[in-house]
């Protein structure tokens, strides 16, 4: 782990969120703390500026995305990822193991890693633990992630445990194919839905040794009684000196749950994606800017937001741009749901900080 890599400032006393710093090569990220998804190297709809105005510290990127379009070595040439993006502060990259499932692109998966093809013109690639590495140090990320396998839901004990043994061969080879000093390296906890594995994941991880541990394979289609069961037995068993990132989970309300639980890092594409169907999150719950009852309403969206959009236009208004396709509607619907999970988290901290975290509603 680089030197300082994560300090746990307060824990709440009745509950096991916690309250720290993580600090990078480009920078300090406050915890817990909420990542908007650049997928692609951007996040829609948004300008670096805009996102410095609200308060980001770190985006997500993903490697397969990347190494697909425009290429890592393409990012490489031009400076990294911060160079590129005009973003000088801390990104994280997925290896991309996620993608190749979800995208329906994989072609064969083997413990030599896995051959998919291009969900953009179909050709060809492999990935081994190696090749996502070899890319991630490429993009020059802050923080990257081990190579993994993801399975959907549901997956029977027998397919889980043979997944898991490949994972944690994966993760040695991440972790002996890493060599850059100032980028940490995290491990992805896997195991389905069944304890026993989970724990089998995670002790394998902590034996290699990693700077940071996710839980992965969690929002895979499994009802959510069962993510919450798989966190409230995984997450206390990762050793409190490490930050624990809990990848693809974002509701605002299983983003309180989860920080209650001891989760430091977040990232959801929920937000900008809800942004960009007309969904907006509010005070007083989810409003579909859509509905003709909002079509002569000229409050601001949520009177209790301050941010660009609520502070200067009408629920009226931003219908009238979402209806007609103005690109406008998605900037600002974007800037709204950004700053709203934002300032979630800000509120979530100040209450870790002064322990009153314990049964409060935050959203």
């Amino acid at each position: 782990m680089p030197e300082g890599h994560f300090t746990v400032l307060k824990t709440s006393t009745k509950t096991s969120a916690r309250r720290g710093i993580l600090r990078t090569p480009h920078g300090i990220i406050q915890t817990p703390a909420f990542m908007p998804v650049g997928t692609k190297g951007s996040v829609k709809g948004m300008a670096p500026s805009d996102l410095i105005d609200l308060g980001v510290e770190m985006l997500l990127c993903n490697a397969y995305h990347l190494y697909l379009r425009p290429g890592c070595r393409f990012v490489e040439e031009r400076g990294g990822l911060q160079k590129l993006l005009a973003w000088n502060r801390p990104i994280l990259t997925d290896s991309g193991g996620y993608q190749v499932l979800s995208l329906n692109t994989l072609v064969r998966v083997n413990d030599e890693g896995v051959v998919f093809k291009s969900h953009l013109d179909g050709s060809r690639h492999a990935f081994s633990p190696e090749k996502a590495i070899e890319v991630q140090e490429a993009l020059g990320a802050d923080i990257i992630m081990s190579f993994d396998e993801c399975l959907a839901y549901p997956s029977d004990y027998a397919k889980t445990s043979s997944s898991l043994k490949r994972t944690l061969l994966w993760a040695r080879r991440s972790k002996e194919a890493h060599h850059l000093e100032n980028q940490s390296l995290y491990g992805i906890i896997q195991g389905g839905f069944y304890p026993d594995l989970r724990e089998v994941s995670l002790t394998g991880l902590l034996e290699i040794g990693f700077d940071g541990y996710a839980v992965g394979g969690l929002c895979v289609g499994e009802p959510k009684e069962m993510t919450f069961q798989t966190l409230q037995q995984i997450v206390p068993k990762i050793p409190a000196a490490f930050p624990r990132y809990l990848m693809g989970v974002g509701t605002p309300e299983d983003i309180v749950a989860s920080v209650l639980l001891g989760i430091d890092l977040f990232d959801c594409v929920l937000p900008t994606r809800h942004a960009r169907t007309g969904i907006l999150f509010t005070s007083e719950g989810t409003l579909h800017i859509r509905n003709a009852k909002y079509a002569e309403d000229n409050q601001p969206l949520d009177p209790c937001c301050a941010c660009y959009a609520c502070r200067n236009f009408s629920r009226a208004y931003l219908r009238y741009l979402f209806m007609a396709r103005e690109l406008l509607a998605l900037r600002l619907n974007t800037l709204h749901n950004l700053y709203y999970y934002l300032t979630l988290m800000k509120t979530l901290r100040a209450a870790i900080e002064d322990d009153s975290i314990e049964g409060r509603a935050f959203c």
